[in-house]
């Protein structure tokens, strides 16, 4: 029997959404699940949580300011969200406006430079920018906070909504396991033996797309890009050969790694494109553990950590954060989730 998108639905209090991070990022509360036994601690107990050889696995991703406000060339309102850059001059990109914009027409953003419409690739545009794409994004975009988020972006969203180790600029939404992580809390970990490697997988847009079919089966998947370098995967073999566990520190970075696993629980080097669309029954081949929010109701990312903690467990875990006032979403507090053999 298939499951259906209502098998991952459940009603969550409005009050429950984080709209804002706490004053210190480690501040936050950790729910820590193992199989049906869930322990109310805080974040800054992940030292003690975590063993002596185990190793991190984070993303390094930086989110762009892929939010653009501007007027087609009719002087009609445009909103463009990029999805990804794909060239030097070139992106892909949500673009809202009354009336869809033609190919080789013009459209002004920040009322700074333009940008030439190309074409149309499924629900995005092609656009060409008039310079270094990215260098544009940057100097003239605004962040682009998650739509739950009812307030638009402050300055402190500009630190406080990317993690301390972002580097590599190309996502649109931050990987947000990530953000509870400051500098102290790093080295608090280093010192007890756990290890930190990186991957790279930039967050499109699509992450906030709702499933649009009951039967889950037939969804598709957005594609983002990532990256595994040299040194994660030998940290990874070598974690392996030594008995450590691999901890991926959100959905992304789990996804990037099950994306390169191979049948031995290694994983391949280098870049590629992902649509891994994790449901319950997928066999984890490279993450023991998993560091990740709590998800919207009826989403992928609630599918996929029910697939690694256990559909029923996880939904007795979301019934105890929400009656326990855990904070949801971006912004909100945390889980440590063992995987379900």
């Amino acid at each position: 029997m298939s499951l259906t998108l209502d098998d991952f639905d459940y009603p969550l209090p409005p009050d429950r959404i984080a709209q804002a991070p706490l004053a210190e990022r480690s501040a936050s509360r950790l729910l820590v699940m193992g199989g049906t036994t869930l322990t109310d601690r805080n974040f800054t107990d992940l030292p003690d949580l975590l063993l002596p050889g185990d190793l991190l696995v984070m993303n390094d991703t930086r989110v762009l300011h892929a939010r653009l406000l501007g007027q087609k060339e009719t002087g009609g309102q445009v909103e463009v969200l990029v999805e990804r850059v794909t060239g030097e001059d070139t992106v892909l990109a949500q673009v809202r406006a009354s009336k869809s914009p033609k190919p080789g027409g013009q459209i002004r953003l920040e009322d700074a430079f333009d940008v030439e419409v190309l074409g149309r690739e499924g629900e995005f545009y092609l656009l060409r920018f008039p310079g270094d794409a990215v260098d544009l994004i940057e100097q003239h975009g605004r962040l682009p906070l998650p739509p739950y988020i009812e307030r638009s972006a402050a300055s402190a969203d500009e630190e406080r909504y990317q993690t301390v180790y972002a580097r590599e600029h190309g996502s649109v939404a931050a990987p947000t396991a990530g953000l509870h992580f400051d500098a102290p809390l790093l080295e608090r970990l280093r010192d007890t033996g756990v290890g930190i490697a990186h991957v790279t997988l930039h967050v499109g847009a699509g992450t906030f797309q709702p499933v649009r079919v009951q039967d889950i089966s037939q969804h598709r998947m957005h594609t983002e890009r990532y990256h595994v370098p040299q040194a994660t995967a030998e940290a990874i073999a070598a974690t392996r050969k030594h008995g450590g566990r691999i901890v991926a520190v959100g959905t992304t970075s789990l996804r990037t790694l099950e994306s390169a696993a191979q049948d031995d629980g290694s994983v391949k080097v280098g870049a590629g494109e992902t649509a891994l669309f994790v449901t319950p029954g997928y066999r984890f081949r490279a993450v023991d553990l998993l560091i990740t929010n709590f998800h919207l109701p009826k989403s992928t990312l609630l599918m996929l950590v029910s697939a690694f903690g256990g559909m029923v467990e996880i939904r007795a875990a979301y019934r105890h954060a929400i009656d326990n006032n855990y904070r949801f979403f971006s912004y909100g507090d945390a889980m440590l989730i063992h995987r379900q053999s």
